[in-house]
């Protein structure tokens, strides 16, 4: 269960930052959570918010 718990965690923190991103970000970094990876997801976000200086 801590999985899912994780990847919910990370969608919201992700649906938080969709302004923030384009469309296509957006969507390779929820894929990669959606498949297993959130802990790459999360790194692509923090890296892409990071260059935005967000």
């Amino acid at each position: 269960m801590q999985k899912s718990d994780e990847l919910a965690e990370f969608l919201k923190t992700l649906n938080g930052n969709k302004k923030k991103m384009t469309q296509q970000e957006y969507r390779t970094i929820k894929g990669q959570a959606l498949h297993g990876d959130v802990i790459a997801a999360s790194r692509g976000m923090q890296k892409l918010m990071r260059r935005r200086g967000n």
